[in-house]
């Protein structure tokens, strides 16, 4: 039998999350110029150019936070279900927000997947914690951001309530 190379989770683990942007890329290329464009937007809105860099920074960070916890609980096993289960809860609400917001133009919907993504990404920060400080502070740049994506959210949501 064939053993991976020592190197090959910590790859693995820091693109996984990856996965999800790549995936939500097509809709939000699509959707930007005909939707999201037409949108009012607060004058601190980042530029559209920010968001894939900051993304791939994040993505970056916390999957290789997730891989940081799963060889400090020696892989996947009855230690790891709470903090890599929340973890993964977490990929799929953040993977979730692009076909809601962008896809379905379901603004107030997006709302919400981010509250609970900010949600579950600060559970699985504080389930972390007490495992590898690292990978917890590895989230931080992370929470910040979807603090800032929650409020341009409810802002755009807020002021464009009328839009299809």
């Amino acid at each position: 039998m064939e053993v991976l190379p020592a190197w090959a989770p910590a790859v693995g683990f820091t693109l996984l999350p990856h996965a999800g942007g790549f995936l939500g890329r097509n809709i939000t290329k699509r959707e930007i110029p005909t939707w999201y464009e037409t949108l009012q937007k607060p004058s601190w809105c980042p530029p559209n150019w920010v968001f894939a860099p900051v993304w791939g920074t994040l993505y970056t960070s916390m999957g290789y936070g997730s891989y940081l916890v799963w060889k400090e609980l020696g892989g996947f096993n009855e230690k790891s279900v709470v903090p890599l289960g929340l973890y993964a809860g977490n990929l799929a609400l953040n993977w979730a927000w692009t076909p809601i917001f962008f896809g379905a133009h379901k603004m107030g919907w997006g709302l919400v997947t981010l509250l609970l993504t900010t949600g579950t990404a600060t559970a699985t920060t504080a389930s972390w914690y007490n495992i590898n400080k690292t990978a917890a502070y590895l989230m931080v740049p992370y929470l910040a951001w979807l603090s800032l994506a929650s409020a341009l959210n409810y802002r755009i949501w807020k002021d464009n309530r009328n839009k299809k």
